[in-house]
């Protein structure tokens, strides 16, 4: 099937133009003129929400998709702070409130996002919450570019673009 005929469902890598826009109408974030994003389509790339809405477009389409906290970086939770002792931080390290950190999750190995919430005397407290925890995204895209993944972006899952092999 050539890329003209394609329409998006698992195993594409999918190129895909976007504004990502939050309720109060402010953009966020989106794709660069001429340099849309590349993902494996049904690997998890990208938010579950916006992946299962995309499923049937082909090159050209264009869908404004809003995706509730619970398909998107979930709702915000009371309980994902934690309080780290001082000297778990580098000394060197200048920490202050709003300060992005990465941290590994000690139960999955993952490293995820988590932010400085306030410096206490007994430690730090961090809030491992998504910045966008709780905010319905609202989404406009234009499917850019289609074609089926290569062996090697299978087997890694994930699209390696058009220089390859990066990690």
């Amino acid at each position: 099937m050539s890329g003209d005929t394609l329409k998006i469902a698992d195993n594409l890598v999918v190129g895909l133009d976007y504004t990502l826009r939050l309720e109060d109408n402010e953009v966020i974030d989106f794709s660069d003129e001429g340099d849309p994003l590349e993902y494996l389509h049904g690997h998890g790339q990208i938010i579950p929400g916006l992946e299962r809405e995309l499923v049937g477009m082909g090159i050209g389409d264009t869908k404004k998709v809003a995706v509730a906290p619970t398909d998107g970086y979930g709702e915000y939770d009371d309980d994902a702070f934690e309080l780290v002792p001082h000297d778990a931080f580098p000394e060197d390290m200048e920490l202050e409130p709003g300060m992005e950190l990465h941290m590994r999750d000690s139960s999955s190995g993952h490293v995820i996002q988590a932010f400085v919430a306030e410096i206490k005397p007994e430690g730090v407290v961090i809030d491992m919450n998504h910045p966008l925890a709780g905010e319905t995204l609202y989404f406009e895209v234009k499917v850019a570019s289609l074609r089926q993944a290569t062996t090697e972006e299978l087997a890694h899952g994930h699209a390696h673009g058009p220089e390859g092999h990066h990690h």
